[in-house]
């Protein structure tokens, strides 16, 4: 079973990753596209070389139409493929200011009791998404621009929210296995500690 989880989380966010990159790819061209739509509005080039800057104008060159709608549901799809590496490898931030000067013992009881407390925070988090998917769907809403449907964007976000929530599970249960029975069961923490 940890091997299973270790490759699914490490899956997601390889497509988290992929994601992200081509939103990166995305912006980019966004940025490029409107800079040079914006050169060929210049006066000082109308003025200069009027029939470049009407060529520049004239080829339609320009922002990616709907790219705030794409990055937005790209951003929230790729966030959820992190969380279950995170979650696996205990690569959320946590500050141990009073925790360090505690015993082992209760540091481990702590630990398990925040593995649950979010652990069933993600899966409520899972349990809404759904929710606001099936109302998206019902609903017909679509983004502005683009025109297609939000259920779509919710829909591939709740997917990897399933997996996030199924890891948590697993992390909550070793916890507490790590907690009765004394021996290691999770990978090391590779948290940012404050």
């Amino acid at each position: 079973m940890p091997n299973l989880v270790d490759r699914l989380s490490r899956g997601m966010a390889v497509l988290g990753g992929s994601v992200l990159s081509i939103l990166v790819i995305l912006i980019f061209v966004s940025v490029l596209g409107r800079s040079l739509g914006t050169f060929g509005h210049w006066d000082w080039l109308e003025g200069v070389a009027p029939g470049f800057a009407g060529w520049v104008v004239g080829t339609g060159i320009g922002p990616v139409t709907g790219d705030f709608e794409i990055v937005e549901s790209g951003i929230a799809f790729a966030i959820f493929c992190f969380l279950p590496i995170c979650q696996l490898y205990s690569g959320h931030a946590t500050v141990d200011v009073f925790t360090s000067l505690m015993p082992a013992r209760v540091t481990h009881a702590l630990q398990t009791f925040w593995e649950i407390v979010l652990t069933a925070v993600l899966i409520l988090i899972t349990v809404r998404l759904l929710e606001g998917t099936l109302e998206k769907y019902a609903r017909g809403q679509t983004t502005f621009l683009l025109q297609y449907p939000v259920w779509w964007a919710y829909a591939a976000s709740f997917g990897a929210a399933v997996v996030t929530s199924l890891v948590g599970v697993y992390c909550a249960a070793a916890r507490v296995m790590e907690l009765i029975s004394g021996r290691a069961i999770l990978p090391g923490s590779g948290g940012a500690v404050h």
